[in-house]
């Protein structure tokens, strides 16, 4: 997989929840609206890895609900 590729797909996911905190979403959501949305026309995997890595950082949260995942920014627990 290229890294230098997914390093730039988590920096866009990374910048799209700074502007948009609240937002959560499946992986396909990400690819197809947070990515996409951007210009990008990546393959799935890579939006996958992206996520995978910015999740090893702490910089997003993986959320199970039902049997799906959704992808968000971390909350801060009180």
């Amino acid at each position: 997989m290229n890294d230098a590729l997914v390093q730039h797909v988590a920096a866009l996911i990374a910048q799209y929840l700074q502007r948009r905190p609240a937002a959560a979403d499946t992986v396909e959501g990400v690819h197809y609206f947070w990515v996409g949305a951007q210009g990008e026309e990546l393959p799935l995997d890579i939006t996958q890895a992206a996520l995978d890595l910015l999740l090893a950082r702490g910089e997003v949260a993986r959320v199970p609900i039902g049997n799906r995942v959704l992808w968000r920014a971390p909350r801060e627990r009180a």
